[in-house]
């Protein structure tokens, strides 16, 4: 009796295996591949300690993990939680994107300006606001074509003390060819 019962667990144990294995070859996030993985070595044979052990979890999360896999599937493993919802919806974020090629010259403050008075919208943090540069392919960092800081006089000074060392490198690099 025992052994009749042993044989028809088999063939969905192995179907459980190959499922589980599919799922954990396919899933890019290590939480999931966690449950998965528990969830096959139960599967397998192993006690739960040795469970426990191998993947760092809890009787209590091995023990869940394998009813939500045996009430709904391979469903049951995914993650419940989605993430925050982003602050701009997928159509605000075009017409940002939009505005932004309507411009020669862009500035952080006329973004946030627009997008607190338009949207009702303040971001925490500068990334954001820069994201948004960044996806509609500009560069928020700003360019000089001279130094803001650079002091002519110290300079030519320099120049001048130097200008010897710069001509001994080019009678040495004349002399080697």
């Amino acid at each position: 009796m025992i052994n009749q019962d042993l044989q028809a667990a088999i063939p969905s144990v192995s179907f459980a295996n190959v499922e589980l294995q599919e799922f954990i070859d396919d899933r890019p996030d290590a939480r999931e591949v966690r449950k998965a993985l528990a969830v096959k070595l139960v599967y397998q044979g192993y006690k739960y300690e040795e469970i426990q052990t191998i993947l760092d979890v809890s009787l209590g999360s091995i023990t869940s993990w394998k009813q939500a896999y045996e009430e709904y599937g391979i469903s049951g493993l995914h993650l419940n939680h989605k993430g925050r919802k982003g602050y701009l919806t997928a159509q605000q974020r075009e017409e940002i994107l939009s505005w932004f090629q309507t411009k020669e010259c862009w500035e952080l403050g006329e973004l946030e300006y627009k997008l607190a008075f338009e949207y009702d919208l303040t971001y925490e943090s500068k990334r954001s606001y820069y994201d948004l540069f960044d996806a509609a392919g500009i560069s928020w960092k700003k360019t000089t074509s001279l130094n803001p800081k650079a002091d002519e006089d110290a300079v030519a000074a320099k120049k001048k003390r130097l200008k010897h060392c710069w001509q001994g490198i080019g009678r040495k690099s004349r002399q080697e060819s």
